[in-house]
């Protein structure tokens, strides 16, 4: 497969999972805060009036308090916290595949159309970004490379054939559990990019077509990737939902 088909594999993988793995990334960043040490603010300056720090004793301070208290009588012994227990990395592995399926799976006895309301939004939220960014770049290599905007046109209506392809070979691919959000498989999600490492030779080709050689050549030495643009504007948000857990797998996987 071509380095341009791998491209396409991997960026249209990654566009179909990035606003799923925001979720969790953002997830984590509120752990990382919560975990950090509150800032230390500085003491207030000691009182002259041995009335007030009388009636502002702290009963909780060791000086202050009983040795009844300090028995567990009284106001009892200072309550503490248990120590905090350190995840490793196979258990935050299990622990964000645990919330990946609980957000992404489906909910027990909810129907494809109620899936599609909760996660289609989702996912169309975290490509807003790189949509825009996708359709900026290209705007500014067409300019680059000379193409017209009927050239344009005939562009559009090839994507939109490539779009329903990777959109039929990913609903398969969900249907029959190669990509599942209840477990892990490496080995699926590799076979699944390379199904979609050759619908971008299809659609290469398609693009030779409508663009002349130098107009190719000037796009490729623009940095402009048509996969990454392909992965990030794929209507992935229009996919099918996840069989219901525990489902069993069909015939013949």
């Amino acid at each position: 497969m071509g380095r341009a088909a791998w491209i396409f594999a991997v960026t249209s993988a990654i566009a179909a999972a990035l606003a799923i793995w925001l979720y969790l990334d953002n997830r984590d960043l509120r752990e990382q805060l919560a975990a950090k040490p509150a800032v230390a603010t500085a003491p207030a300056p000691a009182s002259t009036d041995k009335g007030a720090a009388a009636r502002s004793a702290d009963p909780w301070n060791e000086p202050t308090r009983s040795a009844g208290s300090a028995k567990g009588t009284g106001s009892g012994p200072v309550p503490t916290l248990p120590p905090d227990k350190e995840e490793s990395r196979f258990e935050k592995r299990q622990r964000r595949q645990a919330e990946f399926a609980a957000q992404f799976g489906r909910l027990d006895g909810e129907t494809e159309d109620e899936y599609r309301a909760r996660i289609a939004p989702l996912i169309a939220t975290g490509l807003a970004l790189p949509r825009m960014k996708m359709d900026e770049a290209r705007k500014e290599m067409e300019e680059k490379a000379g193409v017209t905007p009927e050239q344009s046109k005939k562009l559009d209506a090839a994507f939109e054939q490539t779009y329903a392809q990777a959109l039929d070979y990913t609903n398969k691919a969900i249907a029959d559990g190669t990509l599942s959000p209840y477990e892990r498989n490496v080995s699926g999600w590799l076979e699944f990019a390379g199904g979609l490492g050759g619908i971008l030779n299809d659609a290469n080709s398609q693009i030779g077509t409508i663009l002349s050689p130098s107009q190719m050549k000037t796009i490729s030495t623009s940095g402009f990737e048509w996969g990454e643009y392909l992965g990030a504007k794929a209507p992935w948000e229009k996919l099918n939902p996840p069989p219901a857990p525990g489902s069993p797998a069909p015939a013949g996987r």
